[in-house]
């Protein structure tokens, strides 16, 4: 077995055999990964978070830099799944003038996955097992989009030396962050990196880019390396309340959702969407039916059904073969 190419090389293998992980009894995985288990939820909490990126090394003759990137917000983070194996952790977003609320991005902990989804073309995600000495002691976070759309997905172990706690995934693909992908149409994947730490203050996530337009061909070219960073620092100032209120109402609404999504992220070959880029096909729709049970309406699981018949479809095995070449 192949193991990952080496990240300047930015072409992951085919992963798809696999020897089976030894089995381990709950108890016993529980004692191992205490450590790790307290430091993910440890990202559970009321932040202000601000965002920074910058492009570092340019790779291209004649490319500029493209401009420093800067925002900010008011984020809880909630624990919607706790197991001894896997933690689920929401993301949502609070205006603190209107009390306006947004359901942000997820965050999936699952400890020694077999298997994850990786992203391997345009609104393409294709499911591959994960090596057994790769995912063995070790963490995979999956990311998901604001709709529960797959975004990214990275394994690595959780280190504490000199008493850091640092998660440090392996390299991956991801699709254009949303920042980017309204303004430019120059690349089409990013080759990533990522990097949790616990702070004093809360924890921090750091993201090694490198910007990377993918030909039909195989062929790829290397725009720019970028330096990400995400500071959640823990906040008293700030009423979450319109927070917690949302997702009591919607938590189960939303939970029948994921189990869609599941249904094509569990397995091979794994999830092709068919709206744009930008996904607001979906996430219109989602949203406002996680809005009318906030009114006391009632969603039936048909209404949901529906918006995945027209959008979502299994990925095509063949067009993920001609990407792996």
């Amino acid at each position: 077995m192949k193991s990952h190419s080496q990240p300047e090389k930015f072409a992951l293998k085919n992963l798809w055999a696999l020897a089976p992980l030894a089995l381990l009894s709950l108890p016993a995985i529980a004692q191992d990964t205490a450590q790790d288990r307290k430091s993910i939820l440890a990202m559970q909490g009321e932040y202000v978070v601000d965002f920074a990126f910058d492009e570092t090394v340019l790779l291209q003759p004649g490319y500029e830099r493209a401009p420093a990137q800067r925002s900010g917000g008011n984020e809880t983070v909630i624990v919607v799944e706790d197991t001894p194996t896997k933690i689920v952790l929401q993301h949502i977003l609070v205006d603190e003038k209107s009390g306006h609320v947004t359901k942000h991005w997820r965050q999936d902990w699952v400890y020694q996955a077999p298997s994850r989804f990786e992203f391997s073309a345009d609104q393409t995600w294709q499911v591959r097992a994960i090596p057994a000495e790769t995912t063995r002691g070790a963490w995979t976070q999956c990311v998901f989009e604001v709709s529960d759309a797959p975004r990214y997905c990275g394994t690595g172990k959780w280190a504490y030396d000199n008493g850091v706690a640092t998660w440090t995934s392996d390299l991956t693909w991801r699709p254009l962050p949303r920042r980017e992908y309204t303004k430019r149409s120059d690349y089409n994947a990013v080759a990533a990196i990522n990097r949790h730490t616990l702070t004093p203050g809360g924890w921090t996530h750091e993201q090694f880019n490198t910007k990377v337009l993918r030909k039909p061909d195989g062929s790829q070219t290397e725009l720019a390396r970028e330096f990400g960073f995400n500071d959640y620092q823990k906040t008293k100032d700030v009423d979450f309340k319109p927070a917690y209120k949302y997702w009591r109402a919607t938590k189960d609404y939303w939970a029948r959702v994921r189990t869609r999504w599941d249904d094509f992220l569990s397995k091979p070959p794994g999830v092709h969407l068919k709206t744009k880029i930008d996904g607001m096909a979906m996430i219109i729709p989602l949203f406002e039916q996680a809005e009318s049970l906030e009114h006391g309406k009632q969603v039936a699981d048909k209404q949901i059904d529906e918006v995945f018949a027209k959008w979502v479809e299994p990925a095509k095995p063949k067009a993920m073969a001609e990407r792996r070449r």
